[in-house]
């Protein structure tokens, strides 16, 4: 199989953007501005844009925590992690908070299963756990709670995440890409229930195609609360209005 796209049996998304015939795009900046005072916003960071993959679906799910499936309110299980975006713009030599901007993020199950997608055999159609967005504070955050993703064949470790900004009838704006994890993190973590059923990801970082096209910039370290078992991680990004 061709490590450089997504599976193939993963590439039947129902896709649902804002604008999507003239949608204008919100690009990584390709430069930074001189490194923040204490206190201040960090430098404008770029990152590397990288393909939707498979299984967004505009769901517009407001919500920061996005374990449970609205409809019943199961939520998956697996290691907590909260994930806070920080997204900046390039403001002349700047970096400013990009306040308002829409950040969703998708990601699979502890064991390998999107929600709302016929995948293969497996139907879960109507299912909505793992989706959401948020928008950015005036601060330029957006925060999420979910798990630590799983792992499917063929790919690395990661979460799916679109920042997007402008009404429709302005002319939309977005940015997409991937979150990656260390592959020590990833096995230390799937050694524990409910992952350990699954076993290890015989795909490593290096391994994956998607990953080698600047996933070294896109990889979160996530602090982990030996007291609460929780891991925390912050992405900060830096976005060149285009």
């Amino acid at each position: 199989m061709n490590d450089n796209i997504e599976n193939p049996q993963r590439r039947k998304a129902i896709i649902g953007l804002i604008g999507a015939t003239a949608a204008a795009t919100l690009a990584a900046t390709p430069r930074r501005s001189p490194a923040a005072a204490p206190g201040k916003s960090p430098a404008c960071v770029a990152r590397p844009k990288q393909t939707e993959g498979p299984f967004f679906i505009d769901e517009k799910l407001d919500r920061s925590d996005i374990r449970a499936d609205p409809a019943d309110g199961m939520r998956k299980a697996g290691a907590e992690l909260h994930l806070a975006f920080n997204v900046l713009r390039l403001d002349g030599s700047a970096c400013k908070p990009l306040a308002g901007a829409i950040v969703d993020i998708w990601h699979c199950d502890a064991v390998g299963h999107y929600s709302g997608v016929m995948d293969g055999s497996l139907d879960t159609r109507g299912k909505k756990f793992l989706r959401g967005y948020q928008a950015t504070d005036d601060d330029g955050l957006a925060r999420f709670v979910t798990i630590y993703p799983g792992w499917y064949e063929g790919r690395a470790v990661h979460i799916h995440f679109k920042i997007r900004t402008g009404a429709a009838a302005r002319g939309a704006r977005e940015f997409t890409s991937q979150l990656y994890f260390d592959d020590a993190l990833s096995d230390a973590v799937f050694a524990n229930a409910p992952y350990a059923a699954r076993g290890k990801n015989g795909r490593r970082n290096a391994d994956d195609g998607l990953y080698r096209r600047g996933g070294n910039e896109l990889l979160l370290s996530p602090m982990r609360d030996a007291r609460t078992n929780i891991h925390t991680a912050t992405f900060d990004i830096g976005l060149e209005m285009k």
